[in-house]
């Protein structure tokens, strides 16, 4: 089980960044930057960091590349060896856990041993098995690492998950958290819903994936009526791709909507206006146009106009930056400079790539 440092941390809400990959030339992990990158999240102030998630590529989960434990293994021990260097707390440590039952369990024994807390559970290499199969393979995951659902969006997954298998899925007793990525309002809905009629709204950690609709997703005050009675829910954190790039304004966001929430001051009209210029940017960094498949490049692209990796490197040598795509990000940087934290990262540079 989680202890329960870790699940209060988990349930305040925090800025998780999905942790990117920093390879060198020869495809294996530039250990420097990778480093770097883990550095620079704690130091903005990042409450954990997800690791061999999409945006880490999930290439690294396939044997033949051999990169999932090393990637897991290097982001834990920088983490562990970043915190205790600052004496400050422990990160919560998500590891992403794809595949069928057996690669499954054995990636979630791996992030199990390696002192990972909850596995973010992918179901995509399940496309096309029934609710109740998805249901099963949950569980027997569930017996080995406490679990943080994840509705990837329809366009990379192949696949919907309907509001009938969100309310079998928080009955399992192993469900702590659950991102909410589908970048579609009605699905998103599903699941908040589902939450909601389950009972365990104070057991399940809500954290929004839909990097179209942050900020939005975060300000949202969610009410149902549950056999006759109010159930009110938020969105506490984020566990996103876009957070891995400009991640001390994220926290600095997130430090602002809980002061909203805590006030229940009336929404200020810059919060919502931020809300827009963000999507926009998101939208140039993960190359919506064409379907997001620029999405991992277009974020690395940010990190290196930063220094914080080398070069826009990929395992898929066919996933690369769209026509245009770095020319829309500039622009996007251009104008909307206070989006970016430029400035942060220049001033800890040397000391995070040390």
């Amino acid at each position: 089980m989680v202890n329960s440092e870790i699940i209060n941390k988990l349930h305040s809400g925090c800025v998780i960044p999905a942790h990117p990959l920093a390879l060198r030339t020869d495809n294996n992990i530039d250990e420097q930057h990778q480093k770097a990158l883990t550095r620079y999240y704690l130091a903005s102030g990042a409450g954990g960091l997800a690791v061999g998630v999409h945006t880490t590529q999930f290439a690294i989960h396939d044997p033949k590349v051999g990169l999932y434990r090393p990637v897991l293994d290097l982001a834990s021990e920088t983490a562990q060896q970043w915190t205790e260097s600052k004496n400050s707390g422990k990160p919560i440590m998500i590891a992403g856990i794809v595949g069928e039952i057996k690669q499954a369990v054995k990636e979630a024994e791996l992030a199990r041993d390696l002192d990972y807390h909850p596995g973010l559970l992918s179901l995509t290499a399940l496309r096309g098995k029934s609710i109740n199969e998805l249901i099963d393979h949950t569980r027997q995951v569930a017996k080995v690492i406490p679990i943080m659902g994840f509705y990837l969006q329809e366009t990379i997954s192949q696949m919907v998950l309907g509001a009938e298998f969100w309310r079998k899925f928080v009955e399992i007793p192993e469900v702590v958290a659950i991102k909410i990525a589908p970048f579609n309002r009605y699905q998103t809905l599903d699941v908040i819903e589902a939450v909601a009629h389950s009972g365990r709204a104070d057991e399940i950690a809500l954290y929004t994936g839909n990097d179209d609709s942050i900020i939005l997703d975060l300000l949202t005050h969610y009410e149902f009526d549950v056999d006759g009675r109010k159930v009110s829910l938020e969105i506490v954190g984020g566990l996103l791709g876009q957070w891995a790039c400009w991640t001390k304004r994220a926290v600095e966001y997130l430090s602002r909507i809980k002061e909203i929430r805590e006030t229940k001051m009336q929404i200020p009209q810059e919060m919502l206006t931020l809300a827009s210029q963000l999507t926009l940017a998101n939208k140039a960094i993960f190359d919506a146009d064409n379907r997001f498949a620029g999405c991992i490049p277009g974020i690395l692209y940010v990190l290196k106009r930063q220094g914080l990796v080398e070069e826009v490197r990929t395992l898929d040598k066919n996933e690369c930056l769209s026509p245009g795509q770095a020319e829309m990000i500039d622009k996007i940087i251009e104008n909307y400079p206070q989006l970016v934290d430029d400035d942060f990262v220049k001033e800890n540079l040397d000391v995070w790539l040390s």
